[in-house]
Parts: structure tokens; C-alpha cells; sequence
């Protein structure tokens, strides 16, 4: 057998993205069996202390303090942008045209001018033998890539309304100091771009169709913070103060799919004891499903052609090595966790790059929801209800 080539990854970004990002690096090559192989080659960060005990505690072979040196480093073939959303576009762009494989956090950019060079980018990339993917992770909980299999294969019958949620509480306490997540020329929005992207992505990969339009409202709850706690805003103002929050503390919001039928959308960092709780409803003619993050293991199916004393929902233990990923893994009834999300998002990205495929979702597709986030805020911003995706 001939020996699979090597490509070394270099990762931009170390906090708590990275850390996972890299804990998916590591665990890929040993859970799948692959085209490539890939090595930890470097990790990237302005501060150099902190990068240094980043790659020293996850195991990457060198660090960078600039991200175009990582870039231009012949070692690396593929580059992890786990980085705030307003560096996106820049790493990403001048990676895809370096030649490198890119694999990007969601939401894909901050703007969808940013999001659009960047689809524009990686189009021509394409071209050239350059794969590129957004990092929506949830799309690889086995659970959700059952659960589109069933909608595809017709189980629910035609699509009638999707309910979506995301909800989290730890912005509650209006002590808690002001991060770059909630800035808006950092990140781009707040619980909107977060953790609505998720859903939204979520929601579109599981029926198969994207949203048309939508009518929805933000909220910001806590319009100032400390810049004090450890926030890394604190300089500016000599370690004491307080700073604007910029971005949306909650987003609701309902829409329409392509084919006709109906979502709600949730998303919140102001849901009081919501850790990390992610929702995903759909209800067609003949069947529903419903899924919790909170039980990520667990799909509940309704088989609206079985008998009336057969009816209700029913638990879907799906860990058996017929369902999405779990041949990996496993015997069957032995949970996966979050991070195993990660791994199986890096497994469908490197297998695309061996095979010379395009990998989903697409830069484009993070253009797509990029746009449904942007028609969001111009209907909370304008108040005038409808606005077309």
C-alpha cells in the first residue's frame, strides 16, 4: 500500500476555538481511516507567550506571531481560521490564493461583502485543485445527519414548519466584562451571527432547503460592561471603565423556506440556566422530528403512518455503526460528546481533499446564511417586517 501523502495544518487562533479545533486535529487520523494524513505544523497568535503554551499544550510543532508568515510557510497545505469574524476575510482570501486548503469558522465573515470575496475567492480557488468549508460543526452530530437521511427519504412527508433554538445564559450577570464578542466591528453581531448562524445552517441542511425571507427583531439587553475581568478590552482605559455593547444580546426571528414551508428562530445568551442548549423541531404531513443538543445522542422520530395505539414519538438511540460517522467509534449505546463534531467535520474536509471534491458546506453556503443574518438585522434595524434573503 502505497504510503497516504502528509499535509501539515497551520492553525490561526488559540482560545477556546482553537483548543477544540485542535483536539479534532489530533484525533482525526486515529478514528478515520483517510486519504491524507495531516501534522500539527503550526499554530498561530499575536501574543507569543500565549501561542507558545497553546502549541505546547495541544501539541503543535511551531508557532506564529503573523498570520502571512504562517501562510507563506511551505509546510503548511491546509490553514484553520479560528479567529474573530472581522479577520476572516483577509486570512481566508490571501490563504485560498497562496493555494492552501482553508477551513473556516462560522459565521463565514462579519458582512456579507466580506463573505461574498471570500465565496468569490474560494470559486476560483476551486479551479485550482483549493478546497475550502465552513465550520458549521453541528451538521456532523450524528443525530442531525440522520434526521436529514429521513427527511430525504421522504419519512416526514412534505415540510410544514421547522422550530429552531439556541439558548445560553452566561451574559445574564451585567457584571460580566465586555469581551470582542460583543463588538460589533469584532464580531460582526452578537447571539445572531453566534449561535443563530448554527441554527440556521442546522435548519437548512436537515430539511434541505434554504430560507427565502425573514421578519425578525434584536434585542440588547445590558447596553454597557466592565472592561475589567480579564476581558482583554481593559487596556484602552487604563484597567477600570466600562465599554458599549455593540451587538445583539438575543435574536427572534421567523422565515420562509424556498419549497414553502415555515420556521421560528431562537437565539439568546440571556436564557437564565441555558447553558448550551441547542433545538431543533421539524414537523412535516406524515411525521415529526425533534432533537436536543442537551441529549445529542437521542432523535425523536413520529411515524405519522403508523397505527393510532402505535402512536407518539419515539426515542432514537443513534450510536449504532449504521448511522452518520458512528463506524468510527464505538459499540452501540456508547455516547459521542461535542468535540467529536469537530472531528468528524475535519474527517468530511480531509476526505474531500484527498478524493479532489468540493466539501460541504461551501463557502458559498456560509455566503447563504450570511445573507439570511444581515436580512435579519435590516428587518430588526428598519421595522418594516419582510425582507427577501
Amino acid at each position: 500500500m502505497s504510503q497516504r501523502p502528509e499535509l501539515g495544518v497551520g492553525m490561526v487562533g488559540y482560545a477556546f476555538m482553537g483548543a477544540v479545533h485542535s483536539q479534532a486535529w489530533r484525533t482525526v487520523g486515529h478514528a478515520f481511516d483517510l486519504p491524507v494524513a495531516v501534522r500539527l505544523a503550526a499554530i498561530g497568535g499575536r501574543d507569543s507567550v500565549a501561542v507558545k503554551a497553546a502549541a505546547d499544550r495541544h501539541g503543535w510543532a511551531s508557532t506564529e506571531t503573523d498570520w502571512r508568515v504562517l501562510i507563506e510557510r511551505d509546510d503548511i497545505a491546509i490553514v484553520d481560521i479560528c479567529t474573530p469574524g472581522d479577520t476572516h476575510a483577509s486570512i481566508a482570501v490571501a490563504a485560498l490564493e497562496a493555494g492552501k486548503h482553508v477551513i473556516c469558522e462560522k459565521p463565514l465573515a462579519n458582512t456579507v461583502a466580506e463573505a461574498e470575496l471570500m465565496a468569490a475567492a474560494a470559486a476560483d480557488a476551486a479551479t485550482r485543485g483549493v478546497r475550502s468549508m465552513v465550520a458549521f460543526n453541528y451538521r456532523r452530530v450524528p443525530a442531525l445527519a440522520y434526521a436529514r437521511s429521513l427527511v430525504a427519504s421522504g419519512r416526514i412527508g412534505t415540510l410544514h414548519h421547522v422550530r429552531a433554538a439556541y439558548q445560553q445564559d452566561w451574559l445574564v450577570d451585567p457584571a460580566a466584562p465586555l469581551t470582542w464578542r460583543m463588538q460589533k466591528e469584532r464580531a460582526g453581531s452578537g447571539a445572531l451571527g453566534d449561535i443563530a448562524a448554527h441554527i440556521v445552517d442546522a435548519a437548512q441542511f436537515v430539511v434541505g432547503d434554504v430560507l427565502s425571507g425573514v421578519s425578525g427583531m434584536l434585542e440588547t439587553f445590558v447596553s454597557s460592561r466592565p472592561l475589567s475581568g480579564g476581558s482583554g478590552l481593559s487596556a484602552a482605559s487604563g484597567g477600570s471603565g466600562v465599554g458599549d455593547v455593540t451587538v445583539d444580546d438575543a435574536a427572534v426571528f421567523f422565515g420562509r423556506f424556498a419549497r414553502g414551508g415555515i420556521a421560528t428562530f431562537e437565539a439568546t445568551r440571556f436564557a437564565t440556566g441555558r447553558k448550551n442548549a441547542m433545538q431543533l423541531e421539524i414537523y412535516g404531513s406524515s411525521g415529526g422530528l425533534r432533537f436536543d443538543f442537551e441529549r445529542m445522542n437521542e432523535l425523536q422520530f413520529f411515524d405519522g403512518s403508523a397505527p393510532d395505539e402505535e402512536g407518539g414519538f419515539r426515542r432514537v438511540l443513534v450510536t449504532e455503526p449504521t448511522h452518520p460517522y458512528l463506524e468510527a467509534w464505538w459499540p452501540p449505546g456508547h455516547p459521542l460528546g461535542y468535540e467529536h463534531t469537530f472531528t468528524h467535520e475535519f474527517r468530511d474536509f480531509l476526505v474531500a481533499i484527498g478524493e479532489g471534491s468540493d466539501p460541504s458546506p461551501s463557502f458559498a453556503d456560509g455566503l447563504q446564511v450570511q445573507k439570511v443574518l444581515a436580512a435579519v438585522s435590516t428587518s430588526s434595524e428598519t421595522g418594516n417586517g419582510w425582507v427577501v434573503v
